[in-house]
């Protein structure tokens, strides 16, 4: 699958740097191949993240996996954000499926030097579960955009002290990808051993 990124509006899209740096992307996935993305994303029915090497991934999906560590995705991040990504690890987690007590406000750990969030959800009716920028860690409601977690909708943002993201509760289905630049191997060593843990111990108790 060639071409499945639309970088040129990825690299066009307007950098904001209030309250941190971030851009948005309505749809950076090629309209021709999304609703088959879509539909081939791993089947995933409990909350959490899951390591990329830890599901079953249809060809379909796994070429848009294979599609995102490029140097020129790497070279808009580098660009948009000043900073250095070229050889960094990239840490890539799925999620599929959003409890009530997700969302909460929070930051990136200081291991991440970038984040990329792709959702891949057919359409987004519920007025909650729309991902929010916020001014601060205390009020959900005091945000700067609000970005419907739809067919293809890409939020990128700079780590920093104060990146607050979060979106109102929802329960149901939420398919996303994250991808993370980190600081090190270690670290990412490190994120991959506890989002396995996490999926293991689910599967025990199901």
């Amino acid at each position: 699958m060639q071409n499945v990124f639309k970088l040129d509006a990825l690299s066009s899209a307007l950098l904001k740097t209030d309250p941190y740096p971030y851009f948005t992307v309505d749809s950076a996935i090629d309209s021709d191949k999304v609703d088959d993305i879509i539909k081939a994303f791993p089947s995933i029915n409990d909350g959490g993240s899951y390591n990329i090497d830890d599901v079953e991934m249809h060809p379909t999906f796994k070429s848009l996996i294979d599609s995102i560590d490029t140097p020129e995705f790497r070279r808009i991040i580098c660009d948009k954000f000043d900073v250095q990504v070229m050889e960094l690890p990239m840490m890539i987690t799925l999620r599929g499926y959003s409890r009530k007590k997700d969302g909460r406000i929070h930051t990136d750990s200081k291991t991440k030097v970038a984040t990329i969030l792709i959702y891949l959800n057919q359409e987004w009716p519920a007025e909650t579960g729309r991902l929010r920028v916020l001014r601060s860690e205390h009020d959900m409601e005091d945000y700067v955009e609000e970005i419907a977690p739809g067919p293809g909708s890409l939020l990128a943002f700079k780590v920093t002290d104060n990146c607050w993201h979060g979106y109102p509760s929802f329960e149901g289905k939420r398919q996303s990808i994250q991808i993370n630049f980190l600081t090190s191997q270690a670290a990412g060593n490190k994120h991959r051993f506890f989002h396995r843990l996490s999926a293991r111990l689910k599967s025990l108790f199901k």
